[in-house]
């Protein structure tokens, strides 16, 4: 039987950012043994930059277009998104379009898909972060307009319960944000800003880097910023890992 892994992300534009992604797709392969790996960016404009730069890289399309070439039986989609959203249900859409043309076509979920993901992912951050006196620690995620925006109010109040109130969630494009973050930190203390992205990209080198760096140290606190993308992280990697070896035993049980 002939299988592929399609690792599709939405991809990035900054050099410096792309061992993120690296890391990611590397321990997804680990697990994928025996699956032909290819990777897809899902972003047009990232894949014309890139193209500029003389880099070619799939778009999901045209990943299954050549699996389907290649007379691959079974594919797995396997997403590095961070959570549902717009850009995720285009991609499960996109993907749609091929069923039928493999013996088996599955997608596999976001890192934060439920509740669990959730829990295990805010112990992690707070393992990485020890409490110290006098520190506090700012994660800026992107945020977005869908439903599924509420996984980072519901990462700040997993934190909160487990009694770590110096960790704040705020999010560029949706909710919580700066402003709600800036209310709690009362009291002036050393800050480390970090992106809850996948990558260190754009946002983090822009709106991190520069208007949140900005914004806390008006407010009087002491900012270092992290250019440290999620990917490179050895325990997301396991989550992601994780998230295929459920995908992949999904195929598994529905066979038997």
């Amino acid at each position: 039987m002939k299988q592929a892994i399609i690792m599709t992300s939405f991809g990035t534009s900054v050099p410096e950012a792309r061992g993120s992604i690296d890391a990611v797709e590397n321990a997804l392969q680990e697990t994928a043994v025996g699956y032909t790996a290819v990777r897809a960016f899902t972003s047009p404009t990232i894949r014309r930059i890139l193209a500029g730069r003389g880099e070619q890289i799939f778009s999901l399309t045209e990943a299954l277009e050549q699996m389907r070439r290649e007379g691959m039986d079974r594919v797995v989609v396997q997403p590095t998104h961070l959570l549902y959203g717009y850009e995720y249900d285009k991609l499960r859409a996109e993907a749609e379009r091929f069923s039928g043309c493999f013996e088996t076509l599955s997608t596999g979920r976001p890192l934060l898909a439920d509740n669990n993901d959730i829990l295990c992912f805010a112990e992690k951050l707070a393992e990485t972060h020890p409490a110290q006196e006098g520190a506090s620690v700012v994660y800026m995620g992107h945020g977005t307009e869908h439903f599924a925006n509420a996984v980072y109010p519901a990462l700040q109040t997993a934190l909160h319960l487990a009694g770590r109130d110096d960790i704040y969630i705020g999010t560029v494009e949706g909710w919580p944000g700066l402003e709600d973050i800036l209310r709690q930190l009362k009291t002036p203390s050393r800050v480390a800003l970090l992106p809850l992205m996948l990558v260190a990209g754009d946002h983090a080198r822009n709106d991190m880097d520069i208007d949140w760096r900005q914004r806390l140290e008006q407010a009087g606190h002491s900012v270092t910023c992290a250019f440290t993308g999620l990917g490179e992280l050895a325990w997301v990697q396991k989550m992601y890992q994780d998230r295929l070896s459920e995908t992949l035993s999904s195929i598994y049980s529905n066979k038997l």
